[in-house]
């Protein structure tokens, strides 16, 4: 548990100190996709340092995608919208956390900690892929670039400068 939190910790102030992503959809779904490859070695492997760098590198990468959804829902949802949209984002990460505890303990048992694990890794990569190509995210992101704001007659990144964009104003 520290290893993720501590990659967590890492994961988020070294995304939070750069750039938002031109791939602002497609990179925090590769993040949390492929983050969760690592809990493979989790199944196969008996060292606990090893443990210890996966779970870091899970948690690096799931908090690093949470700094550039968080920024994108800032972004492009419209400030009226932000708190409803935002506890419907939260519910829908959450809803199978119960399910997926109840499954995973008698699926373990049943066929064994490393497919349980390699399941675990594989099918969010998987998914993620999918999803991607389902709701063609790179096509809305080329149609939708987060616009730049003019600041003084100079075009600044609002998450860079905290400036906030026209829309997002009250």
């Amino acid at each position: 548990m520290a290893g993720f939190g501590v990659g967590g910790a890492v994961g988020s102030m070294l995304v939070a100190s750069l750039r938002l992503p031109r791939r602002y959809l497609t990179v925090p779904l590769l993040m949390w996709g492929l983050g969760c490859i690592p809990l493979v070695v989790i199944g196969v492997s008996g060292s606990v340092l090893i443990m210890i760098v996966a779970v870091f590198v899970v948690g690096a990468l799931f908090n690093a995608g949470s700094v550039v959804w968080g920024t994108l829902l800032q972004r492009r949802v419209p400030a009226h919208l932000l708190g409803r949209v935002s506890s419907l984002d939260f519910f829908v990460s959450i809803v199978f956390m119960p399910l997926s505890m109840a499954v995973a303990g008698p699926l373990a048992l049943t066929v064994g900690l490393a497919p349980t694990f390699a399941v675990a890794g594989i099918v969010p990569a998987v998914a993620a892929m999918i999803v991607i190509v389902a709701a063609r995210t790179p096509r809305d992101e080329i149609d939708n670039p987060l616009e730049l704001v003019p600041v003084d007659g100079a075009e600044v990144d609002p998450v860079d400068e905290g400036v906030v964009p026209a829309e997002c104003r009250s």
